[in-house]
């Protein structure tokens, strides 16, 4: 049984979640560390609201990878079956279950288990089944459904839905999101979360124990030799420990398995251990096991088990999401990642409490080594807390006053270059390349020449052949038109700053008493991301002096400036870098001319030591300095900085009018234009 604490940990964070979706809450986002049980909290949580109403029901969205969907659906039926959540009638949508024209959902149940890339373009969801079953379960458009009211379960909420959320606003369905990294530039701010020293205190998750930072790859013989000391004592309690060894990516594999880890695997002393090597779903899988296991699935579904052979797997990059492993718990890096999100995901995949249903029958020495999880490689984050902040006086004067004109790159639709497909239509192909290859291609393409290429297709499938062979013509057009921000770049829409927001962590903090913000708890210090940042923002402060307390309409000698915190904000201004990105300056102020001043702070200090770290910044800020100078064109009577800290210095690349403005490099430069613009 599940130690009581645990379960309290869980039924908690369920009531607040049932809680808010009471309060009649538009998005709600959920964050739990991987390993505490999430799947059993949202199947607690939709059995508790379908029990209060039952005419809603649940589309719960899942990443299609690693079976992450059946890994669902399945549990939500063991639910079910034993009795824990009765209200639950689970539907497991799949477009192979049909092979007739279009495909029919049932309305029979209220648990729909969705795997995200199903409902794509060109897919057979998208031709009408969706939108017939949504039809026919609401009485949204037609006025004649059954009436039942749809709520969208966004699964690993951290990964983009865009179709999903397209159709979650045309029914207007309530959206709760769940995931241990909720993506806060998407506004996935936590409304509930399950604290993850409270997860390790109620034995829901194990505690990590760093063992390096540094990702050298001399450290794999510590790994293999710590697994081999405790082995023996992990086999007592009846679980055979597991070790993931995680390579970079797929086109690397071989090095690495040849220059690093085959090299340690084969010494004399490590010949008893048994090895498990997966690259990819369905392409390689090899092992010195002798079970007769052929298909990978089969192989993934073996190694889950307690009293699996399989000492060490070594896995690609991509190891985050849809395999749980509670037995895993040691993970070693060959080289680290740069994401921290991405970091997250995956040391959760060794943090699972293996024996969690009976660990009070463990004795103490044993549930000590049940609730350590070694870890090399991937850098020990400091606990990050998220605080939230409202605009002053609940916003009245700064959402009255303040507004801020954002940038936009033109969809392809709207794209002359491309549109009605003539472009396509004229290139000539040459080649003919395996249609394996083709839909590498166009899987590595953006998504929206991904969905362009099936609009094209239609029914048609030499049409998808024409597209994929031409695709190198069609990305170098669509890259050309993009980057030439003259005519791609338009003016989105005039927003303000969110009523709310929030930011994560405590380092870099200062007092900011004179801005647009105020935290709800802890007075006036406030974290930002780099020194650079935090310098920046004193200075910003100094510059305009006034508190905002004092802003009213007739103050004619104000400045309304603040951070541009991602969670919930609108303000951001698209660029093209290898793909549509979108830039979230750091800072905004509005002088007291109506004067708008757009600050994105970056400091080379940051990327300093790493040769290639550095490259790729530079790259970065070339394209922000080609993306502000376009926006700066784009907007009468905005002021676009770049302020760049390098060592001790201060350079600024500001942008008025589509001119670079090189007499305003400094930041001295920079208060005396603002001062001096704001003179009667």
């Amino acid at each position: 049984m599940i130690p009581y604490e645990a379960r309290e940990l869980q039924k908690k964070a369920v009531r607040e979640l049932v809680s808010l979706i009471e309060s009649k809450k538009d998005i709600i986002t959920f964050k739990a560390p991987t390993g505490s049980g999430k799947t059993y909290m949202m199947a607690d949580m939709m059995n508790q609201v379908i029990a209060n109403d039952e005419r809603v029901v649940f589309i719960v969205s899942t990443l299609s990878k690693g079976d992450l969907a059946m890994q669902n659906y399945a549990k939500f039926k063991e639910y079910e079956a034993k009795g824990n959540f009765p209200k639950l009638n689970p539907y497991l949508i799949n477009t192979e279950l049909s092979s007739e024209e279009s495909l029919y959902i049932p309305t029979d149940y209220n648990v729909y288990v969705l795997p995200r890339d199903l409902y794509k373009k060109g897919g057979k969801l998208m031709e009408g089944a969706m939108e017939n079953f949504m039809n026919t379960m609401t009485s949204y458009y037609f006025g004649e459904g059954l009436n039942k009211k749809i709520y969208l379960v966004r699964d690993e909420c951290h990964i983009e839905t865009k179709n999903l959320n397209e159709l979650a606003k045309d029914y207007q369905m309530l959206t709760i999101n769940f995931s241990a990294t909720p993506n806060l530039a998407r506004g996935q701010a936590p409304d509930v979360e399950l604290d993850e020293d409270e997860a390790v205190q109620a034995k829901l998750i194990k505690r990590v124990v760093p063992m390096n930072i540094d990702g050298e790859e001399e450290h794999l013989d510590e790994a293999i030799d710590h697994l081999q000391e405790i082995r023996e004592k992990y086999r007592a309690m009846g679980v055979n420990p597991c070790l993931i060894i995680q390579i970079s990516n797929e086109s690397r594999a071989d090095e690495e398995w040849n220059n690093i880890i085959q090299k340690e695997l084969d010494k004399p002393k490590n010949s008893n251990l048994k090895w498990m090597y997966v690259v990819s779903d369905e392409k390689k899988c090899k092992t010195n096991d002798k079970i007769g296991l052929k298909p990978v699935s089969r192989w993934k579904d073996y190694a889950k088990e307690n009293e699996s052979s399989i000492d060490i797997i070594i896995f690609k990059m991509m190891i985050s999401e849809g395999w749980d492993i509670p037995r895993a718990c040691m993970l070693y890096q060959i080289r680290p990642t740069t994401s921290r999100q991405l970091d997250e995901q995956v040391v959760g995949r060794v943090r699972r409490n293996p024996r969690l249903l009976d660990f009070d029958t463990l004795t103490p020495e044993q549930k000590k080594l049940a609730m350590k999880a070694w870890v090399w490689g991937v850098m020990k984050e400091k606990k990050h807390v998220t605080h939230q902040v409202d605009l002053w006086n609940d916003g009245k004067e700064v959402l009255k006053t303040f507004k801020v004109k954002t940038i936009k790159l033109k969809e392809l639709t709207e794209q002359q270059l491309l549109k009605n497909h003539s472009f396509v239509d004229e290139q000539e192909v040459s080649t003919r390349h395996s249609i394996f290859y083709l839909h590498k291609q166009l899987a590595n393409s953006d998504e929206e020449l991904q969905n362009d290429c099936y609009d094209y297709m239609g029914s048609d499938y030499s049409k998808w052949f024409k597209y994929t062979e031409s695709l190198p013509a069609i990305k170098k057009a669509y890259v050309d038109y993009h980057v030439n921000y003259g005519e791609s770049m338009e003016i989105d829409k005039e927003v303000s700053f969110p009523a709310s927001s929030s930011f994560s962590g405590d380092d870099h903090s200062v007092e900011v008493p004179n801005w647009v913000w105020v935290k709800r708890k802890g007075g006036e210090s406030f974290a930002f991301d780099s020194a650079a940042e935090k310098n920046w923002a004193v200075f910003l402060g100094e510059l305009c002096g006034r508190s905002a307390e004092v802003l009213t309409e007739d103050d004619e000698d104000r400045y309304l400036w603040g951070k541009n915190f991602p969670t919930n904000s609108e303000i951001r201004y698209q660029y093209y870098a290898s793909g549509i990105h979108s830039s979230y300056p750091d800072f905004i102020m509005k002088d007291k001319k109506g004067g708008i001043h757009v600050f994105e702070v970056k400091s080379f200090n940051e990327a300093a030591g790493s040769p290639v770290k550095e490259a790729e910044y530079k790259e970065k800020i070339e394209k922000l300095r080609d993306c502000y100078l376009a926006c700066s064109a784009k907007l009468e009577g905005y002021s676009f900085y770049i302020p760049i800290l390098d060592g001790d210095e201060w350079k600024v690349y500001t942008y008025i009018g589509g001119q670079e403005i090189k007499e305003i490099s400094t930041k001295r430069d920079v208060k005396s234009f603002i001062r001096n613009q704001n003179r009667d």
